[in-house]
């Protein structure tokens, strides 16, 4: 054991909380946003019972403020595209053809893929939704939103962002569009959610995953063959909003119906 080793205190002493600021041999700073505080480990009991309310009166702020929203569409994709990248301009298109569609375009309220469906909504005369996420290095809301929210927590975003949407279009992005997309699929997959459909929205840059699915997953069996079939892959926007609307009446019974009525004493 090194010199740096024997500064380290035995994990009972950290798990019996003898020395402040230890969780489990985890350390807390006094920058640790409540979100981060949550997934520490164990903490005081009243730190744990206030976290879980903070958690549920998220959840019901989500409820109220997007109870009306719908139906939507969700779009997923990359925060980290400029305006001049192609799949800031492919999402653009797919946010306008949503919309025009009768769809309310719904996503994570940021930048990139995020701001570009958004705006593609706006410019068709649609409306547009973002859940935005708290970070640490802040995140604003992109300006192309007729409505947004502010999450702390993932978890409670990532369930606005599926609760309320009958579609999925997932665009080119990283491990939180992966995420994401492999969220949904699950609960396709497990029949938490009805079977919605989810777009793909630019073969060749998904085509490696798909592959991987097919060659690996398959073969291994631990995915089915409808787990692929379901998943809709295309670079033709046209055709993946005909589809998408074609299911959500056919399907799920959507029309252009009257809209619900609001009720002034759930503050609506």
């Amino acid at each position: 054991m090194g010199e740096s080793d024997s500064k380290i205190p035995p994990l009972s002493t950290v798990a019996r909380g003898a020395l402040p600021g230890y969780r489990w041999g985890k350390v807390l700073t006094p920058n640790d946003v409540e979100a981060r505080q949550f997934l520490q480990g164990p903490q005081r009991r009243l730190t744990e019972l206030w976290q879980a309310f903070r958690v549920f009166f998220e959840y019901m702020h989500g409820f109220r403020r997007l109870h009306f929203v719908g139906p939507c569409v969700t779009v997923f994709g990359s925060a980290r595209f400029p305006e001049s990248s192609p799949h800031y301009q492919q999402a653009r298109e797919v946010g306008a053809a949503i919309a025009r569609a009768g769809f309310t375009v719904m996503t994570g309220g940021g930048p990139g893929v995020m701001e570009a469906a958004n705006r593609g909504a706006k410019e068709a005369g649609g409306r547009s939704i973002g859940c935005n996420i708290l970070l640490p290095k802040e995140q604003a809301p992109n300006p192309y939103v007729d409505e947004f929210i502010d999450f702390e927590y993932f978890s409670v975003r990532k369930t606005m962002l599926i609760k309320y949407s009958y579609a999925f279009f997932v665009l080119p992005g990283g491990l939180g569009t992966l995420d994401e997309l492999f969220e949904i699929t699950t609960l396709v997959q497990t029949g938490k959610v009805r079977d919605f459909p989810v777009v793909l929205m630019g073969v060749a840059f998904w085509q490696p995953l798909i592959d991987f699915m097919r060659t690996t997953l398959l073969t291994e069996h631990t995915i089915d063959r409808l787990d692929l079939d379901r998943l809709i892959i295309t670079d033709d926007i046209d055709f993946a909003v005909s589809e998408v609307t074609r299911i959500g009446m056919h399907r799920f019974g959507l029309t252009y119906g009257a809209k619900m009525k609001r009720s002034w004493w759930l503050w609506e």
